[in-house]
């Protein structure tokens, strides 16, 4: 296995032709492969082996990868099946893909930007350190927009698509790692969310995403991850495999053990978009009402409530998407190369900083109010998108103000969640008139993270999903 750097600059994919893909199975899921390498029925190496095929037939097609490790990556597992006690390692021989704006030893970190700095990183961000210790294999980095900034995954290095409809985006920012897993080439991968980046890719893939709450999961992206409002979690294809690895990442092993909810759930259901003026496709409204009548016939009480989305928390959110974006941008290696959108957003993230926002009133504002909402209810259901997935194209060619426009309007329901700094999940809900998959969003209270796992475990059983993309 050769390896191999993605980078395809200056070239649109949106119009190119999707090659013949030949077959090679899927990998099993992260359960599965950790459980057979416990056993010893497989090995790391097998097991990396695997992805590499996958990746190797299907990604021509989709580009979700940044990087394939290749070489480097099985050098890794040979290592990895000599290591002393592999059995016991929670993640023993899964391959992941890692979203490529978090540090990986030896890797460049492009974070979708020509500005970036093209040197390999000396050591490995907390997050990718605790995977490889509990026995995960790197076997690639996954594509982003410029600084993670947009919700189609775009930039001068390619255009990712998403796996169940070539024409569309399989969303951003982690749209690389969602169209990695629902490809196939893995069956769990990191991802991070600041204004929704692990949601939206998960619902436009038809996965389950967390984001969980607050301080679970060390965060530490970028310079201030975004004010706080970003959160590094996973995207897979089951329930359990995202909780198995939310909990490695949390380094909180009772995570991985997921149980159907112990007790009779106060659940208010909402499809009302955040943002004034936002049209919800009938179809994802119906799936969040689906969802409702799935949760009552499970015994749990089940009411229609809006949250109260008051315009200052939209304010606040935007202050900080726009600071967080200029704060990132200083980062970089030669600013000069950035994209034009991302430079307009850097620019109005300067006029905040030199206003002296963001504050943190706006944050406490926005928990208050969502206390009051959650004093009645124990989780929120809503539709997890507003419209289907934008076309995959070069977004990145376009303006400020069609990126933004686009992104409000397709996916207004995620952002809330980050400046509350509570968790939040993605979870399929059944299948769209164009064949694309449905997806509704659950929320909690901080440290809820058990809470949503259970919930969707629940609706995962009542309604089992379609685990990968007809490709």
């Amino acid at each position: 296995m050769v390896d191999r750097a993605v980078v395809c600059e200056g070239r649109s994919m949106s119009a190119a032709p999707v090659p013949p893909v030949p077959f090679v199975p899927p990998v099993p899921t992260a359960l599965e492969t950790v459980a057979a390498v416990h056993a010893g029925t497989t090995t790391a190496r097998a097991a990396t082996e695997a992805a590499l095929a996958r990746i190797s037939a299907v990604d021509s097609a989709l580009g979700a990868y940044q990087v394939v490790r290749g070489d480097r990556a099985l050098a890794e597992a040979d290592e990895l099946d000599q290591r002393p006690g592999l059995r016991d390692l929670p993640l023993a021989g899964l391959p992941i893909a890692v979203k490529d704006n978090v540090a990986v030893t030896g890797e460049p970190m492009r974070n979708g930007s020509a500005g970036s700095d093209p040197a390999p990183q000396v050591s490995d961000h907390e997050v990718v350190r605790r995977l490889r210790d509990a026995g995960a294999v790197v076997v690639g980095l996954t594509r982003v927009p410029e600084l993670c900034v947009f919700g189609a995954t775009d930039s001068v290095f390619g255009t990712t698509r998403n796996p169940w409809d070539v024409s569309r985006t399989p969303g951003g920012s982690s749209g690389g790692s969602a169209a990695a897993v629902a490809a196939g080439t893995v069956a769990v991968a990191h991802g991070n969310d600041g204004m929704g980046s692990i949601r939206i890719p998960a619902a436009c893939c038809g996965l389950f995403g967390l984001k969980p709450g607050l301080g679970v999961v060390p965060a530490q992206l970028g310079n201030g991850s975004w004010f706080d409002m970003a959160e590094n979690g996973p995207l897979s294809t089951t329930v359990a495999d995202a909780a198995l690895v939310l909990s490695v990442m949390a380094g909180r092993p009772e995570l991985a053990t997921v149980q159907l909810p112990a007790s009779r759930l106060r659940i208010a259901v909402s499809t009302r978009s955040p943002v004034v003026g936002t049209t919800v496709d009938r179809a994802y409204v119906d799936a969040a009402l689906r969802t409702a009548e799935e949760l009552s016939g499970a015994g749990h009480i089940v009411v229609r409530a809006d949250p109260p989305y008051p315009t200052r928390t939209a304010l606040a959110a935007l202050g900080r998407w726009f600071a967080g974006a200029e704060l990132d941008a200083q980062r970089l290696d030669d600013r000069s190369r950035v994209e034009r959108r991302v430079k307009v957003h850097a620019t109005l993230g300067r006029a905040v900083l030199g206003a002296g926002h963001p504050k943190e009133s706006g944050r406490r504002h926005w928990q208050e109010v969502a206390e009051r909402f959650f004093a009645d209810h124990d989780v929120l259901v809503t539709p997890a998108l507003a419209q289907l997935p934008l076309e995959s194209a070069q977004w990145s060619q376009r303006g400020w103000l069609s990126n933004v426009v686009a992104n409000s309007r397709f996916a207004p329901f995620a952002a809330p969640w980050n400046l509350a700094g509570w968790p939040a999940a993605a979870i399929p809900a059944g299948t769209h008139a164009s064949g694309l998959p449905l997806s509704v969003q659950l929320v909690a209270r901080p440290g809820g993270e058990q809470l949503l796992l259970q919930v969707a475990a629940q609706l995962e059983h009542l309604r089992p999903w379609s685990r990968l993309a007809p490709l």
